[in-house]
């Protein structure tokens, strides 16, 4: 498969082509993009979260939930990538460890009635 398209251009060039995708809603072709990003600079959390919501948007929840846990890891106070986690694991049908991450998410934005 050719990929010069997806790989063409400046990192600030490909996030913007990402950007695009995703406001379009070709989840598939933003992936495409960021996973070279994420490889670059895998310590950035806007690509790689970008990316999560690029694979849940596209139903490739395995995905999405392998991008969101290094994220947790990388920034455990980023509450949206928490929310994320959790509404993944939930479509996966994994509403019990999706509960935890669901709760801290709701800590982190002050919601406390949730918590």
């Amino acid at each position: 498969m050719d990929t010069t398209y997806y790989d063409h251009g400046t990192a600030a060039e490909r996030w913007e082509r990402a950007r695009m995708f995703f406001d379009a809603r070709d989840y598939t072709g933003a992936a495409r993009v960021l996973g070279g990003l994420v490889e670059e600079a895998p310590e950035l959390v806007g690509p790689r979260l970008l990316l999560a919501r690029s694979y849940y948007h596209s139903a490739q929840l395995w995905r999405a939930e392998a991008e969101l846990r290094v994220l947790v890891e990388l920034d455990p106070v980023e509450h949206y990538a928490r929310l994320m986690l959790g509404r993944t694991l939930q479509r996966q049908g994994r509403a019990d460890e999706a509960e935890p991450h669901l709760r801290i998410a709701s800590a982190l934005v002050g919601d406390f009635e949730r918590v």
